[in-house]
């Protein structure tokens, strides 16, 4: 049997598995695992290198229209699908699901269309879209989206703040009926956006306009209200629901309590709840919107109760919400040089750090197991998204997506070493253990020693299957 690649001596690692063996690739789909593969027009040696299936980044934000009522105030987007993907790829991530976004009074069939134009020509890794439903019109609800989940958008996002997205519970509900009788998965993010607009109002009343008013203005109890109230909306529609970002032990601590009582809820986090907490926010001039996101970095009570859910497995999935906009005066200071803080453009990038941070964090730690580390960073994202088992492992038939992984590599996070557009990281002086040493997509080498080995515009557009949250248990519905 030929091969365009063969992989010799590396350890390969999938969530159930650790074996030593030989990769035998043929036109971009591993065809033969074995213990010894013997030719290959190339090869490749990966003693001492752990072989990875290819991070799957499940949430992220590229090239992102905003619109009027964000936070952002028309603050720009640093990071388009050609400098995201690029930097995707160079920290070990091989497939990212943005956010196509419907604002209010548009066509969600016009908004796919759009980002279509967005991302073609530019990634140099395969993607697949989110959609975002703001605007769930009798049209939208009864036309569009049951026919773009069919063409293979089956995950769908709402949202329950910020003044330009926030639904009604009403509406979610409608939302979700559709997304019921599609098969779709709902992602929500989860906050009470009128918690949030009451306490910001009053703290900017006593002069507390700084980053940290934005910590303060999204305490954790009204997370974990809104996930209370996300997932019993979630049982009365009958589907299953992700909880994008959790931020700390309140919110997973309802997820749990909902799974008692057989609810089917995944849990989300980010590096940024992990390494960072509200003392960030607090800093001099305005570098503490460097750290803004929501919601916000917590506590270290807040971290440790999260690595709990790592470990034990509350949490089932690890993404970036990379948010990329430059600290400048096109985007965290769109409003000025020293806005309130409800004015300053929200998120913060992560693409390329999130695999190392957490390896190191945790696999080089001793918290998780380097099947862990693959379920939570690509595996249960695939399978989540519809992608699995073309993405998301390592098996004959799947696609040679491959992270080949130095567990020895010690690095130092700064802003020089990574390849985004934006002008900072939150990481910045961070040492981690463990860093990919070659990425390959669908067989084809894109980075290899710091050197960008692809072409923007290789990348593919994935459509979804049916998640595997469907699949776990019959959901039941109140209607």
């Amino acid at each position: 049997m030929s091969f365009d690649l063969v992989i010799r001596g590396g350890t390969i690692v999938t969530a159930s598995d650790v074996t030593k063996a030989d990769l035998g690739i043929r036109d971009g789909i591993i065809v033969t695992i074995a213990d010894h593969i013997s030719g290959g027009d190339a090869v490749i040696d990966a003693g001492g290198l752990l072989v990875l299936p290819g991070g799957i980044d499940a949430h992220c934000h590229l090239d992102q229209p905003q619109a009027p009522g964000l936070a952002s105030k028309g603050a720009k987007m640093a990071d388009g699908f050609r400098s995201g993907s690029i930097s995707a790829a160079y920290g070990g991530t091989t497939t990212i699901v943005p956010f196509c976004v419907q604002h209010r009074g548009t066509s969600l069939t016009a908004a796919v269309a759009d980002y279509h134009g967005r991302a073609e020509g530019q990634s140099v890794i395969d993607y697949a879209f989110h959609l975002i439903v703001s605007d769930p019109t009798p049209a939208v609800l009864g036309q569009e989206l049951p026919a773009l989940i069919r063409r293979g958008h089956t995950s769908i996002k709402v949202y329950m703040t910020y003044d330009a997205m926030v639904l009604s519970d009403r509406q979610i509900l409608d939302v979700f009926e559709t997304a019921r009788r599609e098969k779709a998965v709902m992602l929500i993010h989860a906050e009470n956006h009128e918690i949030i607009g009451w306490l910001a109002e009053r703290l900017e009343q006593n002069g507390h306009t700084r980053p940290l008013g934005h910590a303060h203005s999204r305490p954790l109890p009204l997370e974990r209200e809104a996930t209370h109230r996300a997932m019993t909306l979630a049982e009365i529609a009958g589907v299953p629901l992700v909880i994008v970002h959790v931020s700390g032990g309140d919110p997973l601590d309802e997820i749990r309590r909902a799974r008692a009582r057989g609810h089917v809820v995944i849990a989300e986090t980010c590096p940024q709840y992990l390494m960072l907490t509200e003392d960030d926010l607090d800093m001099p001039d305005m570098l503490g919107a460097k750290a803004m996101c929501s919601p916000p970095p917590r506590d270290t009570q807040a971290q440790a109760a999260l690595w709990r859910g790592i470990e034990d497995g509350t949490i089932d999935i690890f993404n970036s919400d990379h948010a990329p906009y430059r600290f400048d005066g096109e985007g965290k200071l769109k409003a000025g040089p020293s806005p309130t803080f409800r004015a300053v453009a929200n998120g913060i990038p992560g693409l390329e750090t999130r695999l190392p941070i957490l390896f190191s964090e945790g696999v080089v730690k001793g918290r998780i197991d380097l099947q862990r580390f693959v379920a939570l960073t690509s595996t249960n994202n695939a399978r989540l998204y519809g992608l699995h088992p073309r993405k998301g492992t390592i098996a004959v038939g799947s696609d040679a997506d491959l992270a080949l992984w130095d567990p020895e590599r010690r690095m130092t996070i700064t802003n020089d070493l990574l390849h985004h557009n934006v002008d900072y990281t939150p990481f910045e002086g961070l040492e981690v253990q463990g860093w990919p040493q070659t990425v390959i997509s669908r067989g084809e080498i894109i980075v290899d020693k710091n050197e960008l080995k692809a072409m923007p515009g290789r990348g593919r557009y994935l459509t979804q299957e049916t998640s595997s949250a469907w699949k776990t248990r019959e959901i039941k519905a109140w209607i």
